[in-house]
C-alpha cells in the first residue's frame, strides 16, 4: 500500500511517500517557504524520485491543524483535490500528534507546542500506551500558563516537542523544573512520515467533501466580528 503524506500546518513543510510500511522518500523543510507555491511541486518531485505515478498512491494523509491557518487550508485543500481527483481515500491527522510521534519511546509525558501568539499556544499531551498514542490532555488553543497548570498536576517527566518550544522555555522550566525535558532539535520539526504512521493505524476513513481543518480556535477576524455584534446587541 502506498501512502502520500502531506503536512504545511506551520512554517516547516514536510511531504513524504511510504510503500507497505516503508518510507521511500521524504522532503523536511524548516525554512518559512510560501506553501502555496512550494507544496505541490514537492508532492510532484517525491513522486518523481520513488517512481510512482499519482495513480499509483492508494491513500493520503494531510495534518489537519491546528497551526498556521493559512498553512493548514494549504495542505487541506491539495489533500483533498488529489483524494478526490484520484479516487483515493483521505484521513486527517491532528499536526500535535503527529509532532509527539517523533518521540514515541519517551518514558513520560509527550507535548507538542505550537506558537499561537499573545503567550498563547496550540498544545496537547501524551502517553505511550501498547505501541500507540493515548491522549491525556486534549489538543487545544491554551495559554501557556492554564497549559503549565494542567501539567503541573500530572507526575510524569514531560518532554515539550516542537521548534516553538524555544520561545516559551524560560516560562516552562522555571515552573516545572527537572521535569521538563526539551526535546532536541532533530525531533522538532514535523515529518509527514510521523503522519503517516498514524494515518496507518486509523481505521476511520475521512468524508473527502465533509473534510474541514481543525483549527482549535477562531480565527481573529471572526472573533472580532463576534465582538463588534455583542457591542452591537448592547446598543440595541
Amino acid at each position: 500500500m502506498i501512502w502520500l503524506g502531506i503536512d504545511t500546518a506551520n512554517t516547516p513543510l514536510s511531504v513524504a511517500i511510504v510503500k507497505d510500511g516503508e518510507l521511500l522518500v521524504e522532503e523536511n523543510s524548516a525554512m518559512a517557504v510560501n506553501h502555496s507555491l512550494r507544496a505541490m511541486p514537492a508532492v510532484e518531485e517525491l513522486l518523481a524520485k520513488a517512481g510512482i505515478t499519482p495513480s499509483e498512491i492508494d491513500a493520503i494523509a494531510v495534518s489537519e491543524g491546528p497551526g498556521s491557518y493559512t498553512g493548514v487550508r494549504i495542505g487541506v485543500t491539495i489533500a483533498k483535490t488529489l483524494a478526490w481527483t484520484l479516487g483515493k481515500p483521505l484521513v486527517g491527522v491532528s499536526s500535535l500528534k503527529a509532532l509527539a510521534t517523533n518521540a514515541l519511546f519517551f518514558n513520560g509525558l509527550i507535548c507538542p507546542i505550537i506558537d499561537a501568539r499573545r503567550n498563547n499556544v496550540y498544545a496537547g499531551a501524551y502517553r505511550l500506551d501498547a505501541g500507540r498514542l493515548t491522549e491525556v490532555i486534549e489538543d487545544g488553543h491554551y495559554s501557556l500558563e492554564e497549559f503549565i497548570h494542567q501539567l503541573e498536576q500530572q507526575d510524569d517527566s514531560i518532554l515539550f516537542i516542537g521548534k516553538d518550544t524555544a520561545m516559551h522555555e524560560q516560562q516552562i522550566t522555571e515552573r516545572l523544573g527537572e521535569r521538563a525535558v526539551i526535546a532536541p532539535l532533530h525531533v522538532n520539526l514535523p515529518h509527514a512520515s510521523s503522519l503517516l504512521y498514524i494515518a496507518a493505524q486509523s481505521e476511520q476513513e475521512t468524508d473527502v467533501h465533509a473534510f474541514v481543518p481543525e483549527y482549535r480556535r477562531i480565527a481573529e477576524a471572526e472573533a472580532n466580528w463576534l465582538k463588534e455584534q455583542g457591542k452591537e446587541k448592547i446598543r440595541e
